[in-house]
């Protein structure tokens, strides 16, 4: 730099245009580094599901998670690794190498109902919910929980059960909670299909306004 600076004046460049040379180049080097760091402070959202998630039986790009990243735009990166018929133990069996992999910044967890629908235990639905709540916090990442319900097949006492499992998890490790994803939709003809257990894409963008709410306050 001295050498620049000696070679300029030897030139005959004088001191004032000097100044404003070396105050551009300056600022040039000062800045640079700030635009990366906007680069890299997005947020990146990995989302852990099951067909709820996956857009079953709709186009991919009508389901809930697309129109999730269209409303938020380019303030964030969804990776979207929901797996229809996926439970929670197939969940913790994928989670490490996707947070290895992607370093998310959020987690949301939508997991429980096939194992709910296939009456597994309460207790084993909490232990894994639990392990995939606490390997998500443990990588530094904010953790969403989307609580589910489930039909009463198996009784009242296992469906009860079922669906504290989310509040209970949510208090103790103080993660926020959906409390159930499927709120104003299940239950209503024209928004689940005729399996009565997957939503149409009618329901896409009532799912968004159920999670979006408690997703904002994180990213805020």
């Amino acid at each position: 730099m001295m050498k620049f600076i000696s070679l300029i004046y030897s030139r005959g460049i004088n001191r004032l245009l000097l100044t404003t040379l070396l105050t551009s180049l300056i600022s040039l080097v000062i800045c640079a580094p700030a635009a990366y760091a906007d680069d890299t402070s997005q947020h990146k959202i990995l989302i852990l599901g099951d067909s709820i998630s996956a857009a079953y039986g709709i186009r991919q790009q009508e389901g809930w998670v697309q129109l999730l990243q269209n409303d938020l735009e380019d303030s964030v990166t969804i990776i979207n690794a929901s797996v229809s018929g996926e439970t929670t133990a197939g969940g913790l069996q994928r989670l490490p190498p996707l947070l290895k992999e992607h370093n998310p910044s959020i987690v949301i967890i939508e997991l429980g109902g096939n194992d709910g629908l296939r009456g597994y235990p309460i207790l084993s639905i909490r232990k894994n919910l639990h392990a995939l709540i606490t390997q998500s916090a443990n990588t530094g990442a904010q953790v969403l929980l989307l609580g589910m319900k489930i039909p009463p097949n198996y009784g009242k006492r296992y469906t009860d059960a079922f669906e504290q499992n989310y509040a209970q998890l949510a208090d103790k490790l103080k993660v926020p909670l959906v409390p159930f994803i499927l709120e104003s939709i299940a239950g209503h003809r024209k928004l689940m299909q005729s399996d009565g257990i997957h939503p149409t894409a009618d329901a896409q963008a009532l799912i968004v306004q159920n999670v979006l709410p408690s997703l904002r306050d994180m990213l805020d």
